[in-house]
C-alpha cells in the first residue's frame, strides 16, 4: 500500500472550468511518460496533450512535475490541470487505474504521506484541514498559524527544554564526580521546569479561545413563549429558519444557524419557550432548551416589552444580555433592558449584531493565534502539565522518579505534533480530509 502510486481529483467536483488531478509515488515519472510523452522540467508548467495507451487524445492542459523530496508528499509527484468534464476525468482515471501499482488515493492519503515523510507534523496537518474548511476570517487566520508551523515551533521548543533537563539530571546521576558535569544542576533544572509549567498553563488557558474560533461561539436565544425568539433567529439569519406564529409553544426543538460576525463563527440557537409545559413534546423541547442554555457561551434573554415575562427558574448566573423585543408595540422606552429591538421594523438589530461581536472579541480577541484548537491538544497538554507538576512537586522523591515524570511530560507533548508513536491517532485525523488532499 505504501509503495503504491496514488492519484485523485484535488479540486472541486465536476463539471468545472479546470480540474486538478494529483499523482504521487514511485511510478510518477513512468505515468507522465505514458500520458504526455516525457517528464516535464521540474516545477515548470508545461502545456501537453494527454493521450491514452492507444495514442488517442484525452485532453490538453498544464502538467507539472515535482521531484521528491521537494514535493508536498516528499515523493515524486505531479499535477495535471485539465478541463473539468466528467467524461474527461473518467477517461483519465481509467488510464491511471489500469496501470499496475497505481490506485485511487484514500481520504487524506496525500497529507498522510507528507506526515510520514517528515514534510508536515500532525498540528500542521490539522491546520491544513482547518484551512480547507475555514468559513470565517478568524478561522482562516487560526488555520494559517497552525498549518505554517507556528504552534509546532512552540511545542518543539518546550520538548527541547524537557530533553535538556532530563539530560542534565541523568548526567549528574551517572557522573557525579566528573569535572565537566556541573555540580548540583537540580536547582537550575527545576527552576526552568517551573517556568515551563507556567508557560504551558498559560497556553492551555487559551485553548477555549481556539475552540471558539474553530468550532463557533454559542449564542442561545431564550425567554418565555412568544417573546420573539424565532423572529429574531430569522432576522439575524436573514432567512426563514424557524416557524413563526402567534401560538405559544410553536418551537419544540433547538434550531441553529451559523453566522459570520466580525470574522468569528457564531452559532445561534433558537430554543423552546421556557414555561411549565403539559404537552409531552413541548416538555422535551423545554428540556433541550435548558441543556442548550447550560452549554451556551452567552444567552440572549428576550423579554416581550408589551407583556414582560421572565421565566422565574432561568439561571441568572449564566452570561446573558437582556433584550427587550417588540419595541414597535410600546410607546415608552425602558432602561431595564440592555438593548431594545423590533424584528418587524428592524430597529436595534444592527446594534444587537454589533453587541454579539463585541462580546466575542472582548472574551477571546486580541491574543496570539498560536494556541491549541482541538480537544486532543487540550488533553495532551493537560497530561503534560500534570506530569510536570508531579516532577516539580515531588521534591523528596529520588531523581530517577522525577526524571521519569519529565519523560512522560515530553511524551504527552510529542503526541500533539506526532513526534512519538501516535499510530492510533492517524486514521482519525486523516479521515477528515477529502480524497485528493
Amino acid at each position: 500500500m505504501l509503495n503504491d502510486t496514488i492519484y485523485a481529483l484535488s479540486s472541486g467536483a465536476p463539471p468545472s472550468g479546470v480540474s486538478v488531478i494529483r499523482v504521487s509515488g514511485p511510478l510518477t515519472r513512468d505515468i507522465l511518460v505514458q500520458l504526455v510523452g516525457s517528464v516535464p522540467v521540474a516545477r515548470m508548467a508545461s502545456y501537453r496533450t494527454i493521450r491514452s495507451r492507444y495514442d488517442q487524445p484525452i485532453d490538453s492542459g498544464l502538467v507539472l512535475f515535482f521531484p521528491g523530496p521537494n514535493s508536498f508528499t516528499g515523493e515524486d509527484a505531479a499535477e495535471l490541470q485539465i478541463h473539468g468534464s466528467k467524461a474527461v476525468l473518467a477517461a483519465l482515471f481509467r488510464e491511471l487505474g489500469d496501470i499496475p501499482g497505481v490506485r485511487m488515493a484514500m481520504e487524506g492519503e496525500f497529507s498522510r504521506r507528507a506526515f510520514e515523510n517528515g514534510k508536515l507534523d500532525l498540528v500542521e496537518v490539522e491546520g491544513l484541514a482547518d484551512l480547507i474548511g475555514a468559513e470565517t476570517e478568524m478561522q482562516r487566520r487560526l488555520a494559517v498559524e497552525q498549518s505554517a508551523g507556528g504552534v509546532s515551533a512552540i511545542y518543539d521548543s518546550w520538548a527541547e527544554r524537557l530533553t535538556r533537563a532530563r539530560a542534565l539530571i541523568e548526567a549528574e546521576l551517572d557522573f557525579p564526580d566528573e569535572d565537566d558535569v556541573p555540580g548540583s544542576v537540580s536547582d537550575m533544572v527545576w527552576a526552568d521546569m517551573a517556568r515551563l509549567r507556567h508557560d504551558i498553563a498559560l497556553h492551555l488557558e487559551a485553548a477555549s479561545a481556539g475552540e471558539i474560533i474553530r468550532d463557533g461561539f454559542k449564542v442561545v436565544i431564550a425567554g418565555a413563549p412568544n417573546a420573539g425568539k424565532s423572529s429574531l433567529m430569522n432576522a439575524l439569519a436573514k432567512r426563514e429558519v424557524a416557524i413563526v406564529t402567534d401560538i405559544a409553544g410553536t418551537t419544540r426543538d433547538v434550531l441553529h444557524v451559523d453566522l459570520d460576525i466580525d470574522g468569528y463563527m457564531v452559532k445561534l440557537y433558537d430554543t423552546a419557550g421556557l414555561r411549565e409545559a403539559e404537552d409531552r413534546v413541548e416538555i422535551e423541547g423545554v428540556r433541550r432548551a435548558r441543556v442548550a442554555l447550560r452549554n451556551a457561551d452567552v444567552v440572549l434573554l428576550l423579554v416581550d416589552m408589551s407583556d414582560p415575562i421572565i421565566p422565574p427558574d432561568l439561571e441568572q448566573a449564566l452570561p446573558h444580555v437582556t433584550v427587550g423585543t417588540k419595541k414597535d408595540l410600546i410607546e415608552t422606552a425602558s432602561d431595564r433592558y440592555d438593548l431594545q429591538i423590533s424584528t418587524t421594523t428592524g430597529e436595534g438589530l444592527p446594534e444587537l449584531r454589533d453587541l454579539i461581536g463585541r462580546v466575542v472579541k472582548e472574551r477571546y480577541g486580541g491574543q496570539s493565534l498560536a494556541i491549541p484548537s482541538r480537544q486532543r491538544h487540550k488533553d495532551s497538554l493537560a497530561k503534560c502539565l500534570a506530569a510536570l507538576d508531579a516532577a516539580i512537586s515531588q521534591g523528596s522523591a529520588n531523581l530517577e522518579l522525577r526524571t521519569e515524570q519529565l519523560r512522560l511530560a515530553a511524551e504527552y507533548l510529542g503526541r500533539i505534533t506526532g513526534r512519538v508513536d501516535v499510530e492510533q491517532l492517524l486514521d482519525v485525523i486523516f479521515s477528515e480530509f477529502c480524497i485528493g488532499k
